[in-house]
């Protein structure tokens, strides 16, 4: 490859790099902010989650409308529109000012922040990809280091502006529009280099033969469950009966199945009904987890740790498991080289790592605990975003930026959905038990007139804790302790039996990986009867793997 070809890709490597920086900033920065939403609107730990979920949603719209349309339209016109989106989501933001139209602001810019996210990895993943064909692992590693660099200074611009300073909240998601002038100037005169497939023409519709109906089904089964949360915040007022909520949430849910499944539909006649291919299949749902428990993690990570130690201390720790990430990044191709790791090898050690370090961290009893626990973990989310995408290139290259783009979604979209939202939700009923069983009547006190669900599923309702009343019950127990004074018992009650609802979500989180660490492990004994991992080229993909494209209409 020449010298300009060498410096060209290293300049998109690096434009790619300063936007997912941008993502994580503003991610880190959101994060550590929860508990000013929480005081200020009275939110819920479900309706937060539901307004961290937007902020993971948004991106399955923006990665997979870009990822079908970039190698057709360019890839300028996308870092364009990007960076137009990012601007707009803080405006929407910012314009959050009671608790009457705060929820509707703050999921709509998170919606809007996310979605400019997701058009940027529908840019920055293919590219790299196509530009690092001899080792997509590694440089895909190196791209998404830029995610734990962006939750590191975000960490540090919360913990030094948000504790020191207290400025408040929306200046300091302000700072996310730093890096995002910084990506949109480094873009500016790119030679954008296209895919293999569409090197050789192919079609949208040829692209996703291997997508196919299965892989299909994952991505909209999801949107299906966003469409019908959405109309179900359209179809239910403030003032709805419980009854007249329950029908406008059965009808939602109707909807969101029928535009689902008419996106199933427009996908089988793209493809002229493709089965599509097993594996991918596979790789879709695992990676469906993987959002789940890495972002949806993450997004409560400084809560839960601040809730359990100090403020301060809960943003050191996200700051620890995230140079964790961003140093580990770096480090793949060294991996794969001398500890004879296939990609798929890599996840599923890195599965059992986080496995093992959530159980840990549903234990932490000390800040030194919580640094192993926490760092464990860290360890084993390092690489499963990146080395999921570099299998998927490796393996399916003729779809292009469809399928890694259909995988990014789908991860995000689990975030937003399932992780966050589920995480919220846990929270909210190991929370309420906990107060219920040690104090009946100040639990009676504490609880919200409206319970809290998960996925509006009638059988998870429960009864959650007052976010306002419960941060009044932490600033007090807090503020005794400070002056070393005993806090109010009824207040220390509410406190404790909150941090009890913490640990207990963070050893349910951990039933996350352990099942993916089971389908990598079907995975390594497939290649294995295959004859061994190794990257296919367009040319010979059938050849190479008939059993993978099953049913995908080609010889």
């Amino acid at each position: 490859m020449s010298n300009s070809n060498d410096v060209n890709r290293m300049r998109l490597l690096w434009a790619g790099f300063m936007a997912i920086l941008a993502a994580g900033v503003g991610f880190a920065i959101r994060g550590g902010i929860f508990d000013n939403w929480g005081g200020e609107f009275g939110f819920t730990g479900a309706q937060l989650g539901a307004i961290g979920g937007a902020g993971f949603t948004g991106f399955c719209f923006g990665i997979i409308a870009g990822g079908v349309v970039a190698d057709k339209i360019g890839y300028g016109k996308l870092v364009i529109l990007a960076f137009a989106t990012h601007v707009l989501s803080a405006f929407v933001t910012f314009a959050a000012s009671s608790p009457d139209n705060a929820y509707a602001f703050l999921f709509w810019g998170m919606f809007l922040f996310a979605y400019a996210n997701g058009t940027l990895e529908a840019v920055a993943n293919p590219l790299v990809a196509t530009a690092f064909p001899e080792n997509r692992t590694h440089y895909l590693n190196i791209l998404h280091a830029s995610w734990p660099a962006g939750l590191v200074l975000g960490g540090i611009i919360g913990w030094t502006l948000d504790d020191k300073f207290e400025w408040h909240w929306k200046w300091q998601l302000a700072l996310y529009l730093v890096p995002t002038v910084l990506y949109g100037l480094m873009f500016l005169g790119q030679k954008m280099p296209k895919s293999e497939a569409a090197q050789k023409g192919m079609s949208i519709g040829d692209m996703f033969k291997d997508v196919g109906i299965l892989g299909g089904i994952v991505i909209c089964y999801l949107l299906a469950m966003f469409f019908g949360g959405m109309f179900t915040d359209i179809l239910t007022g403030n003032d709805a009966t419980p009854e007249e909520a329950a029908a406008a949430g059965q009808t939602a849910k109707y909807i969101g199945y029928g535009i689902g499944f008419a996106l199933l539909v427009v996908i089988g006649v793209m493809t002229k009904f493709s089965v599509g291919s097993f594996l991918l299949f596979s790789l879709f749902v695992v990676h469906a987890l993987v959002g789940a428990v890495e972002l949806g993690t993450d997004q409560w990570a400084q809560n839960i740790t601040g809730n359990l130690f100090t403020s301060e201390q809960g943003k050191w720790l996200f700051i620890w498991t995230s140079a964790i990430m961003f140093a580990l990044r770096f480090c793949a191709e060294w991996i794969e080289k001398y500890l004879k790791l296939s990609p798929v090898a890599l996840l599923f050690v890195c599965s059992l790592l986080a496995f093992i370090g959530l159980q840990l961290a549903g234990g932490m009893s000390t800040v030194m605990m919580a640094f192993g626990a926490l760092g464990i973990y860290a360890i084993g989310k390092t690489f499963f975003w990146p080395t999921m995408l570099a299998v998927t290139s490796d393996r399916f290259p003729r779809t292009g930026a469809v399928a890694i783009s259909i995988m990014g979604g789908i991860g995000m979209m689990s975030a937003g959905l399932i992780g966050s939202p589920g995480l919220g939700y846990l929270k909210d009923r190991y929370a309420g038990e906990e107060l219920a069983k040690t104090d009946k009547a100040l639990f009676d006190e504490y609880k919200t007139e409206k319970p809290s669900s998960f996925l509006n599923m009638d059988w998870t309702k429960t009864a959650a804790l007052d976010g306002t009343k419960l941060q009044a019950a932490k600033d007090s127990v807090n503020a005794a302790k400070a002056e070393v004074e005993e806090p109010d018992p009824q207040l220390l009650k509410v406190v404790e039996a909150d941090q009890k609802g913490d640990r207990a979500t963070l050893k349910a989180d951990s039933l996350i990986p352990l099942a993916m660490a089971v389908i990598y492990l079907l995975m390594m004994l497939y290649f294995k009867t295959v004859g061994g991992y190794k990257v296919v080229h367009i040319d010979e993909e059938h050849s190479v793997s008939e059993g993978e494209a099953a049913g995908t209409g080609e010889s």
